[in-house]
């Protein structure tokens, strides 16, 4: 059977809920939803919401000896497609040449009414 690793990130909060940051199984490490809930970006825009959650996903990886050239997936969840120039920007800044697979889904919202956006993501190990 192979090993399962599931672990949070104290830099990143205490995590309050049924979950864990992310998952290593099999060469792949699986990042949970994140969103910018306690931190300065959680009244900001969808652009600098998306920022905090890449900050977040930088810290992960760099802990998990990983880095972004190595993404395979995103979901990423926003609340209006009103601000998606402004979050194209964003994502284009943080893929460079290394566009992951992606799903982009319009929620009715998020479990707080700050935020805008939560993304998901896997990469490879």
């Amino acid at each position: 059977m192979s090993k399962v690793v599931r672990k949070n990130y104290p830099e990143l909060g205490e995590v309050k809920a049924p979950y864990v940051h992310s998952v290593r199984h099999n060469g792949t490490l699986y990042i949970s939803g994140l969103t910018a809930f306690g931190t300065a970006a959680q009244h900001s825009g969808i652009a600098g919401q998306a920022e905090e959650i890449f900050g977040q996903i930088r810290k992960i990886i760099s802990a998990e000896g990983t880095e972004f050239s190595a993404l395979i997936k995103v979901t990423i969840f926003i609340t209006s497609f009103e601000e998606i120039h402004d979050l194209r920007k964003v994502l284009y800044r943080h893929y460079g040449d290394h566009l992951p697979a992606s799903s982009l889904v319009e929620v009715s919202r998020l479990f707080s009414p700050d935020l805008s956006i939560e993304i998901e993501a896997i990469f490879a190990l």
